[in-house]
């Protein structure tokens, strides 16, 4: 049985058939807002990545999962980070980078299953989500999943020449 499936998508761990999908998405100039990228990366670089992509969560602190439909299509990543077992807490990050897969549920999908599966596999007590104060689309949607705005990082980041405020998203596991 597949632990991370939902009824329209499944998430799987990242394999050495999604070199081109990784390199066309890290190289994609459109997320380097919200994924900290300066710099191209080199399919040498991103080979080396998936070759280690297989360590434990616990060692690396990450965790990234292709999301896919239930034909196998990548239709983007979510990913944990920043994972902390001592304090119970990670953060999240999210791409549906198929455009055509945008505002049809995927998103809301992949993010529950991640959630369900850091509370009770993980045994977490928080997520926390960093979203671009001018990214509606997410904002809507970690309000829509019971994540709470807990706080804004004012000019966070440094986009164009301009600052950009973000907001902090936190949703805690009650036990309920």
């Amino acid at each position: 049985m597949l632990t991370l499936k939902g009824e329209h998508i499944f998430l799987r761990a990242l394999e050495p058939e999604d070199l081109d999908f990784l390199y066309e998405l890290e190289n994609n100039p459109e997320i380097w807002e919200i994924s900290g990228t300066t710099a191209p990366y080199s399919k040498h670089i991103l080979r080396y990545y998936l070759d280690n992509a297989h360590k434990d969560i616990y060692e690396v602190k990450q965790l990234r999962l292709c999301i896919c439909t239930m034909e196998g299509k990548v239709t983007g990543l979510i990913d944990l980070f920043d994972f902390d077992p001592q304090n119970l807490r990670v953060g999240m990050g999210i791409v549906v980078s198929e455009k055509a897969y945008r505002n049809l549920g995927v998103g809301a999908e992949a993010i529950g299953i991640l959630c369900n599966y850091v509370f009770s596999v993980l045994g977490l007590r928080q997520v926390y989500a960093n979203v671009l104060e001018d990214n509606e689309p997410s904002i809507h949607l970690f309000s829509k999943l019971g994540f709470e705005k807990v706080g804004i990082k004012k000019d966070w980041i440094s986009a164009n020449g301009k600052f950009k405020d973000e907001i902090l998203f936190q949703k805690i596991n009650k036990g309920e």
